[in-house]
Parts: structure tokens; sequence; C-alpha cells
């Protein structure tokens, strides 16, 4: 019999794959899932979802696919503005039990 050994994870799958920029890599995949919740919602095909956001249908594709390296966060949010969401930016202090801030994306 093998052992194994679980380990929970930090609920950022790129850290825990200790992959760089791990922050901005898991914020860029919590953009994309809401864009893709959203065009399915719409029920758009690929080239007319591209078109609307202003991306190429391959680019789209990519996107939904989890390669948005090279996509800036303003591209994202750019995106889910033309999808008629309202996109909010909050700041506020980080709690004193954390040296620095972070970036997290939540959706009503």
């Amino acid at each position: 019999m093998t052992s194994e050994q679980i380990e929970r994870g930090s609920g950022n799958v790129y850290a825990d794959l200790d992959l760089p920029n791990a922050d901005a890599m898991r914020v860029k995949a919590d953009l994309v899932m809401r864009i893709a919740h959203l065009l399915k919602d719409e029920g758009l095909t690929q080239t007319a979802a591209a078109s609307l956001l202003g991306l190429s249908q391959p680019k789209l594709s990519g996107l939904l696919r989890g390669q948005f390296r090279g996509v800036s966060e303003s591209k994202l949010i750019e995106c889910l503005t033309r999808l008629g969401q309202d996109v909010e930016i909050v700041v506020r202090a980080a709690p004193k039990s954390r040296r620095e801030g972070r970036v997290l994306v939540s959706a009503e």
C-alpha cells in the first residue's frame, strides 16, 4: 500500500505551484471566469463575443482556456464593462496581521 499525504491548498493554485506573479494570475483567472460566465449566460458565439469585447476570436478562445498571460487586468475589466458590468475598485487598509495588502475579485 502507498501512503498519500493530502495538503490543504492556499486558495491560490498559482501560489501553491510556486509560480511567479501568483497573485496577479489569480486575479486574472477570477476576472476571466466572470467573463466566461457572462458570455455563457448571453449565449454568444465566440466570434460575436470577441467582436463585442474588442478581441480577436483566437485571443478570446485562448483567454477562455486560461491563456491570459500578456492580457492586462485593465483589458479584462474593459471586457466586463462591455458586457454591461459595473466594476468597482475599493482600496482599504490591510489588517495589521498582514504586512502587505492583496487584490481580490468578488462578483455579485
